[in-house]
């Protein structure tokens, strides 16, 4: 008869399996490891994706041959890294972040990892570089969108990336699940409320084509929403 497991068992469970699928499919290299240890040097919220969640959106961007990617909430350019690797030489990646500080960490990471040509960070709240960005000649469509900021504005910045997508586009929108908090529908949590708005959103959205995976692992309980512009 199989053990039942206690929570922390199955969170050190979760964890040695990203090690393991990490150390063989997603090996980190000099850039990488120095970004995540920048950061941590630096003060940040140790709130980067995971190795492999890195890989999965690196490999999405090439599958999907992007030449443009927009990112809304960069941290210490860690995912940044992963998303600016999959571009062509003549790509570009825009990356949005709130902080001034962390937006310097990410500025030095990018360009130790030699994609500062590829990958650029604007500061300020999103929601007012968002109007100056879809304002600019030649500034969209974007092939892919990664949101992973504040997330009482999912919904806002999902409207957002539709205005600066084209049909064929995706948008991921990270940190979905939220350890199942999501089916309270009565939370007081504005991060959760937040999150429950942008699900409503995307359901009534005929332009968006819509799922969402829970996921487990060194970064807890929690999932992503993958969104294919459809018209």
């Amino acid at each position: 008869m199989t053990q039942e497991l206690t929570t922390d068992q199955w969170h050190r469970r979760w964890e040695a399996v990203d090690r393991y699928v990490t150390g063989l499919l997603a090996p980190a290299d000099e850039a990488l490891t120095q970004a995540l240890a920048d950061s941590d040097a630096a003060g940040l919220p140790s709130i980067a994706v995971a190795a492999n969640q890195g890989k999965f959106l690196h490999l999405l961007a090439r599958t999907m041959g992007a030449r443009t990617v927009l990112e809304i909430g960069t941290l210490g350019g860690y995912s940044t890294i992963w998303l600016a690797r999959a571009l062509p030489e003549s790509g570009r990646l825009i990356s949005l972040e709130y902080s001034p500080d962390h937006a310097e960490v990410a500025r030095i990471n990018l360009e130790r990892a030699g994609l500062d040509s590829i990958a650029e960070i604007r500061t300020g709240p999103a929601l007012q570089t968002l109007p100056m960005l879809a304002a600019e000649p030649g500034a969209g469509p974007f092939d892919l969108f990664f949101i992973d900021a504040d997330k009482v504005n999912n919904p806002h910045y999902v409207q957002w990336a539709l205005k600066l997508s084209r049909p064929g586009s995706l948008i991921v929108v990270d940190n979905v699940v939220r350890g199942g908090s999501i089916l309270d529908a009565d939370t007081g949590d504005p991060s959760v409320r937040g999150t429950r708005e942008m699900y409503e959103l995307v359901a009534r959205e005929p332009r968006l084509d819509a799922t969402a995976v829970q996921t487990v692992g060194s970064k807890g309980y929690d999932g992503f929403l993958l969104a294919r512009v459809v018209s």
